[in-house]
């Protein structure tokens, strides 16, 4: 995130498509544009890296019913991207993925009980590190709802309980938490 400048926003909108570039700039600040370009120019790297697009093309997307983006024109690879104040995720892969990526965040008693079920809970209670623990749930639950494509939904509570794989990384240098899900 070092690299977030005005001048390195501008060096990428010429690296992003022209879909891609209209909403970067529709942030206010320096720092959401830069997330915007940078996730999707790390996209497509990683997809040029894949063999999937040639070098230099610049992607495009379509959006489902609740947000999801996909690959516009480019069937058969999924992705996902999410980005905190430390760090950006984005994730590829040849079925439905999704990846949340978090700083760690401190939980009060309201948000716990909304968020989280009771086994959740007390987890996070007990952990070590409360803010640790209730981040790495958090990222996990989000991660799955992005994979499933619906969106933030009104009861998490039980959101992890499906079949979808769950993997969480904790980076303690940096303060966060990046956690991918995918089908099982």
């Amino acid at each position: 995130m070092e690299q977030c400048t005005d001048d390195e926003v501008n060096r990428m909108l010429f690296l992003v498509s022209e879909q891609r570039r209209e909403q970067a700039l529709n942030f206010k600040f320096t720092f959401g544009r830069f997330v915007c370009l940078k996730a999707v120019v790390i996209l497509q790297q990683m997809l040029t890296e894949l063999g999937v697009i040639a070098v230099g093309r610049k992607v495009e997307f379509d959006y489902g019913e609740h947000g999801k983006p996909s690959l516009k024109g480019i069937p058969g690879i999924f992705f996902n991207i999410s980005h905190c104040k430390n760090g950006i995720a984005v994730a590829v892969d040849d079925s439905p993925v999704g990846i949340d990526i978090e700083c760690f965040h401190e939980a009060d008693e309201g948000l716990m009980r909304k968020t989280m079920n009771a086994e959740e809970c007390r987890c996070i209670i007990n952990a070590d590190n409360p803010k640790k623990e209730f981040t790495r749930l958090w990222t996990q639950k989000e991660a799955v709802l992005k994979l499933r494509g619906t969106g933030l939904i009104d009861d998490l509570h039980g959101v992890l309980n499906g079949d979808e794989l769950v993997e969480s990384h904790v980076v303690d240098e940096k303060q966060y938490v990046w956690t991918v899900a995918r089908l099982g």
